[in-house]
């Protein structure tokens, strides 16, 4: 925690520490409740996460409690675990949808792209500890390398001694064209940064952080890089909206010129090479446009951003939850809050995801008074969330089958298991005495030709689900923990051989002592450490 200190802070550490203790103890019951919710009622209600602000304890207190939790020994505390990363979660996602309102408040040539493209990517990955600072020091990194090379061509280039985060630029082009020359190179030929040409659909080409980390991704991810680098180099680049590749302009004539001719159009995608217009329109195969030509907004890269988000969580297949565009569109919504088409997507997925009930219907409400005219989506969604409500409140949690009379169901919830021909190994979580999958999906796979039997579900070791047919599995000669993110759902510890359910989880809340300064005096008179260390 020393991020939130300040060494030059004169505190009671004392005090301090009971307050961080009181938190932990505060923050360990809140997590407890709501373990128990998820197994009495297999879900944690949305408003349960707004029982920690509620602690009126310092965040940071509170989040150093939740990576306590998450730290414990592995295979043990599964179910604490998994709610303490789901609080986890949904705190630094609070935090950074405050920071997302805040910034596009925000006079807009204030709104820094690379800023934006940061609370994008905390948003999108909560638990990676995503930092700003982090991400300006390893693009300082790169901008040192960039003013050496440059150094070398020319040691009086006025690049060298501008300061960072100054919004000054040179104006000479010879100037501008050495500055590029030098960033080209470091860039693209020293460190080796590219497209992602192989995997140009995976979502994480669009977080700033692993771009850097594995020094590839796509037009506007690269661009991000790119056109934060220029601009403290002195060169003054422009973000430009261009169908189906991202790219920057470089003005060749008077600034502001509305005449395309008059820039050359930068692709951070191709290594940095420059295109005239012409040249941009072959690239992609298409007449297009000079409205597509033009500088856009930080706001509008960051909408180009989500929108690529957004396309890639539509297509997702392996996450059954959906996650990718659930974040999205709640991007997309901060920033244009009114947009119906969103809204009911919005619904709808929640809808179908059978999650958050009483917030699709206020979804459906703000729908109704934004356009009228989807009275008919509306009143679907309304009945059959109400019914899914109240349906919710007749069940009694988790129908786990831990035990069966079925003589032909041989393996049990909680086996470590392995698949007889493709060798993956999960753990069962569920099974049925025969396959209950729709009629398509026993089509496809055939099902036909299999003789009766058991089917069971499966968490996998990649983080997917399975149903596979009893006769394709086998008890796992050499049992291990299976790291997959809902193992915490249905079981609450490992014990090297098997998983237990939760439906057993023994729930204490720890022992509730009470520390007061007079409690801890003792501690002041002890003989103290000739460091002066907190």
């Amino acid at each position: 925690m020393k991020k939130y200190y300040n060494p030059l802070d004169s505190l009671d550490w004392l005090e301090e520490y009971i307050v961080r203790h009181s938190a932990g103890i505060a923050t360990h019951k809140h997590v407890v409740s709501l373990t128990k919710q998820l197994i009495l009622e297999h879900r944690i209600p949305c408003e349960s996460y707004n029982g920690l602000e509620a602690l009126g304890y310092p965040w940071h207190f509170v989040e150093d409690e939740l990576l306590y939790i998450m730290a414990a020994e592995n295979g043990k505390c599964l179910t604490l675990k998994y709610c303490a990363k789901k609080l986890l979660y949904y705190m630094r996602q609070e935090t950074t949808m405050c920071s997302l309102k805040q910034f596009f408040q925000r006079p807009e040539e204030e709104q820094n792209i690379l800023e934006g493209a940061v609370l994008i990517d905390q948003y999108c990955n909560p638990l990676d500890n995503v930092c700003l600072g982090n991400i300006q020091a390893q693009s300082e990194n790169i901008l040192s390398k960039v003013k050496a090379r440059l150094r070398t061509k020319n040691s009086r280039h006025p690049g060298l001694s501008l300061q960072t985060g100054r919004d000054s630029y040179i104006e000479d082009l010879d100037l501008q064209l050495q500055a590029l020359d030098a960033l080209n190179h470091v860039l693209f030929v020293e460190l080796m940064f590219k497209g992602n040409v192989t995997d140009f659909y995976n979502p994480l080409n669009s977080y700033i952080h692993q771009v850097l980390i594995t020094k590839t991704g796509i037009p506007i991810s690269l661009s991000v890089l790119y056109l934060n680098l220029a601009s403290h180099l002195g060169v003054p680049l422009e973000p430009v909206n261009f169908p189906h590749h991202f790219m920057l302009r470089w003005c060749q004539g008077s600034q502001g010129s509305t005449n395309i001719s008059d820039y050359l159009y930068v692709d951070a995608f191709g290594g940095g090479r420059r295109l005239t217009a012409k040249e941009c329109e072959c690239m992609i195969g298409q007449h297009v446009t000079e409205e597509f030509y033009a500088a856009v907004s930080t706001k509008e890269v960051m909408q180009r951003m989500v929108g690529n988000l957004l396309n890639l969580g539509k297509r997702e297949s392996k996450d059954r939850s959906f996650m990718l565009l659930r974040v999205s569109l709640e991007l997309y919504l901060v920033m244009y809050p009114d947009s119906v088409q969103h809204l009911l997507l919005q619904a709808r997925l929640y809808f179908h995801l059978g999650i958050w009930p009483e917030k699709v219907l206020d979804i459906l409400q703000n729908i109704q008074a934004l356009d009228p005219s989807q009275h008919g989506a509306v009143a679907y969604l309304v009945q059959h969330t109400l019914v899914h409500i109240e349906k919710r409140k007749e069940e009694n949690g988790l129908d786990l089958k831990l035990r069966s009379n079925e003589k032909q169901v041989l393996f049990s919830v909680g086996l470590v298991v392995r698949h007889k021909r493709y060798d993956y190994s999960g753990v069962i979580f569920g099974w049925d005495p025969f396959c209950m999958m729709p009629p398509d999906w026993i089509d496809n796979m055939d099902i036909h030709n299999l003789p009766d039997q058991p089917f069971y579900n499966v968490l996998l070791e990649d983080g997917s689900c399975s149903y596979v047919a009893q006769e394709n599995l086998e008890p796992h000669p050499c049992p291990k923990e299976i790291r997959h993110p809902d193992i915490g759902l249905y079981f609450t510890e490992f014990t090297g051989t098997y998983y237990i359910g939760n439906s057993n989880l023994q729930l204490q809340y720890p022992e509730d002592t009470e520390f007061t300064l007079s409690s801890l005096q003792t501690l002041s008179k002890q003989p103290q450490s000739s460091e002066n260390e907190p």
